[in-house]
């Protein structure tokens, strides 16, 4: 089945296989949004909480640092595994990475499951002794052992988090040029959806007066990880890594699942075929890129590895994980009858605006939804944090309704704004060479940075309560404000465009909008051109020149000779 995308034929089957690999989001989502209700569920409080009185939930509490552990072991685990997943998707490839990094998630919880059982039949102090050691690594479900759960999140976080390394570049790679954005976009929408799902599973199975309260939320990663390591195996590898191995007829299979069969197709596979193995031999004669090449000034490198770790961190301090990692406990702490329902509400609307986002940043451009998204987000911040300063919210009922729209407000900005374009923006701003490692650094910065709330919120707001509401609408506009000061506008550009236009020096961020490559009069004028000769987007961009200056940018958008032979990248 073929679909035309603004005048391009496209393989149905290419967005299938997107949308498959963004499961890993989707496993991501799911254990971030089963945390906040597991929390608050009676026998959990019962087994790992501290309680004052038997079989009494209502007497149990968690001491404020290890429910901040409990909640940020995930992170950790994510940060440590976003930097190992770039090199194994190397080494393995995409597909067979992703595979064995969904297995690392299904056999913790496995092992969790089974631990007691298995651990109740041994007979040896000293094989019990090892069994805890070994198994203690991958326990999320244990007897009464916080610990237990926290470390077991760790080891969950780090096949989550080498997905999160894997799977956006899986899905660029794979993904025909017209819709490259778009489908990236995916990831962060099925993110979404794995949030609200645990929310709905929470809301079901909470009421349960036993374990199985928060053991079904917890085994389904069983069965949504396998998902996902088993349908991947069925779509085709990255035709990028195949050419890297010398892979050339695999690679074309490859590339034919984005464009189909047919006249007009055997023209695209062809041209994106040549590009991609040029672009391919021609890293292959440089110098394999290191760590320290993401942090050279030349090329502005450094500026733009710089803009993406900050980017990815105000996307955690816009303070939509106060929302999700907590939020059953927050609208509990307001009185409300059910902070499930509440919680459900919440994820429900930052899925549905998900959608809205992927409209708004493939319509409006990136840096324009992002200052709005900022300052939208940073006045209802600023609202929640008011009405729950200067009022009671347990004993004023409009107050606590004010608190839940105020936050489904700032959900909506949010989930059209920030939580789509900042991973779009991470797959379109850097050089082809370093994208890799600097969208791997990015990533990181977005774990440790979720990790540090996920840690410190419990005893933050334990302190200043609401006020918490306060630093994250500084933070909102305060991202706004270095979304206008230093980012560009990518959209509409090829990738290797996006490079020369941060290198020319007539271009600032704040007039970006308006840049075209020399020879066009707008970027309108440019992908039209682009579209009916695929292929030579590089040639089109600048006419070359014998002096080559920083970044192959000779002066005003003009390109060298170097830099017009790296291929084709449309974002």
């Amino acid at each position: 089945m073929q679909i035309a995308v603004r005048g391009q034929r496209i393989s149905g089957q290419a967005i299938l296989v997107a949308i498959v690999a963004s499961t890993g989001g989707f496993l991501f989502g799911y254990d971030t949004g089963q945390i906040s209700g597991i929390l608050i569920m009676p026998d959990f409080l019962r087994r790992f909480a501290t309680c004052s009185g038997v079989n009494n939930s209502s007497s149990c509490a968690f001491n404020t640092w290890i429910e901040g552990l409990i909640v940020a072991f995930l992170s950790i685990g994510t940060a440590i595994g976003a930097l190992i997943g770039a090199k194994i998707a190397e080494v393995l490839g995409r597909r067979k990475a992703m595979s064995v990094e969904c297995a690392v998630v299904a056999v913790g919880t496995l092992i969790r499951k089974r631990f007691i059982v298995f651990y109740a039949t041994l007979d040896s102090a000293a094989a019990k002794f090892f069994v805890i050691i070994m198994f203690t690594f991958l326990e999320v479900v244990s007897f009464h052992a916080w610990y237990q759960i926290g470390i077991g999140r760790f080891v969950t976080g780090l096949g989550i988090g080498a997905l999160s390394a894997a799977v956006p570049v899986y899905q660029a790679e794979t993904a025909p040029k017209v819709i490259r954005g778009t489908l990236t976009a995916t990831y962060q929408l099925m993110i979404t959806a794995g949030i609200l799902l645990a929310a709905l599973i929470n809301l079901g199975t909470h009421s349960i007066n036993n374990s199985a309260s928060w053991r079904i939320t917890v085994s389904l990663n069983i069965l949504f990880s396998i998902m996902l390591g088993t349908a991947i195996m069925f779509c085709p590898e990255s035709p990028r890594w195949l050419l890297q191995q010398g892979r050339g007829d695999e690679a074309r299979r490859s590339i034919e699942h984005m464009y189909g069969s047919g006249p007009d197709a055997e023209l695209l596979i062809e041209t994106e075929y040549r590009d991609m193995s040029r672009v391919v031999a021609t890293e292959q004669s440089l110098a394999p890129v290191g760590w320290s090449d993401i942090f050279v000034p030349r090329n502005k490198t450094l500026y733009r590895t710089a803009l993406g770790m900050t980017l990815q961190m105000f996307q955690q301090l816009t303070g939509a994980n106060y929302f999700f990692y907590y939020g059953a406990t927050i609208f509990q702490g307001v009185g409300l009858t059910s902070p499930y329902v509440t919680q459900t509400i919440l994820n429900s609307v930052n899925f549905v605006c998900t959608f809205l986002g992927l409209y708004v940043m493939e319509r409006f451009g990136r840096r324009n939804p992002l200052i709005i998204g900022g300052i939208w987000q940073g006045c209802w911040m600023i609202v929640f944090a008011t009405v729950g300063t200067t009022k009671d919210p347990t004993t004023d009922k409009h107050a606590a309704q004010v608190l839940i729209i105020s936050g489904c407000m700032f959900i909506l900005g949010y989930a059209s704004t920030w939580a789509p374009g900042v991973w779009i923006l991470i797959g379109e701003t850097f050089a082809n060479r370093t994208r890799p490692r600097q969208g791997a650094m990015s990533t990181f910065s977005n774990w440790v940075w979720n990790f540090l709330l996920a840690f410190f919120t419990t005893p933050i707001v334990q302190q200043i309560s609401f006020k918490y509401g306060y630093i994250f609408g500084g933070c909102n506009l305060a991202g706004a404000l270095i979304v206008f000061l230093f980012l560009y506008e990518s959209s509409g550009l090829t990738l290797e465009a996006v490079d020369v236009m941060y290198n020319d020096p007539n271009a600032k961020p704040w007039t970006s909008g308006s840049w075209a490559p020399p020879g066009f009069t707008d970027r309108y004028h440019f992908a039209k051109v682009a579209q009916q000769a695929p292929g030579d987007e590089m040639t089109m961009v600048g006419s070359g020149s014998d002096s080559e200056g920083p970044s192959g940018v000779t002066g005003a958008g003009k390109t060298t000779k170097k830099a017009a032979t790296q291929g084709v990248e449309r974002v």
